[in-house]
């Protein structure tokens, strides 16, 4: 019986880790030396990337005053995930800023903001971090950063609380004429860990709740849904029925990566949208908003 018992241990650990070698990457000791989500949430509307307060090398983000949006009522919006950016390779990330330009330069709906969803980087370095900023202040529109497990590895939280703040955060996106008018709620979440833990679904529920804008929008890193192995999406089945609670009927679009393939569920008149990774493949996504409703579109490089 005991050796049937270690027999089942040995099969399950082998399998765990065969399922993460070939989920979004294999750095098995990086996992194992990172941080836990209850630390990362004490970092509460600190926003020293958002608000232009850190300064590398010779420039200094004084005019970056990224909390504070403001569009019409039509926009477009641009995502890419698990960029996985190492040892300052972008893996062409900076070629986003072409993409950008052309759309903006046609006199038709701007895009106006960018998201990356998490493994931003393959360890969390300061050098790679560093070439995230950097590239985000030469796109000329807001490129707000979402964690995931490989952006905090290696014991590395530090850097990204230093550098870019809080991993769990909100930002409405106002009009331009009329700053009381909130056309869309933006809430970022923090499951490096794949899983949310109940003090963030608690800010969840109550910020979608008192959201006072005709879309909601939410992005994070695991996915609730994928269609690959299941260590890849959030692992508790209970926080995945209460997010689909809480968004039920009211967002528009829940954004994730970290599988890296495509996979698109629906639940509650909510859809939910994982993705393949920019790091070998070019995809991002272009979301536009319109009176009529949203639509959104892959594309690649």
């Amino acid at each position: 019986m005991v050796k049937k018992t270690y027999k089942t241990i040995i099969l399950f650990i082998i399998l765990g880790a065969a399922a993460f070698i070939f989920s979004c990457s294999n750095d098995f000791f990086g996992l194992v030396a990172s941080t836990d989500l209850d630390e990362r949430l004490k970092s509460k509307n600190d926003f020293p990337f958002l608000d232009g307060k850190y300064i590398y090398g010779e420039k200094e983000g004084d005019d970056r005053n990224w909390t504070e949006l403001k569009t019409e009522d039509e926009y477009k919006f641009l995502i890419v995930t698990d960029t996985h950016m190492e040892d300052r390779d972008d893996f062409g990330l900076k070629k986003i800023k072409g993409v950008i330009d052309k759309y903006n330069d046609a006199n038709t709906v701007d895009i106006k903001f960018a998201i990356n969803l998490g493994d931003i980087t393959q360890h969390g370095t300061e050098h790679d971090i560093d070439m995230f900023i950097e590239i985000a202040d030469s796109l000329g529109i807001p490129f707000y950063p979402v964690i995931g497990n490989h952006d905090f590895y290696f014991g590395n939280w530090s850097v990204w609380k230093e550098k870019i703040g809080s991993t769990n955060y909100k930002l409405e996106i106002r009009d331009e004429d009329d700053v009381d008018i909130i056309h869309t709620t933006l809430l970022i979440l923090d499951t490096g860990n794949a899983f949310f833990g109940k003090r963030q679904l608690d800010w969840l529920e109550t910020e979608v709740k008192k959201a006072n804008s005709k879309h909601i929008f939410v992005f994070t890193h695991a996915a609730l849904f994928t269609t690959g192995i299941k260590m890849q999406q959030v692992t508790d089945t209970r926080e995945r029925a209460r997010v689909a609670s809480i968004l039920k009927d009211k967002a528009d679009i829940m954004f994730s990566g970290h599988s890296h393939q495509r996979a698109i569920n629906e639940a509650g008149n909510v859809r939910y949208i994982t993705f393949e990774d920019f790091k070998s493949t070019g995809i991002y996504i272009i979301v536009h908003v319109k009176k009529s409703g949203v639509s959104y579109s892959f594309e690649k490089l």
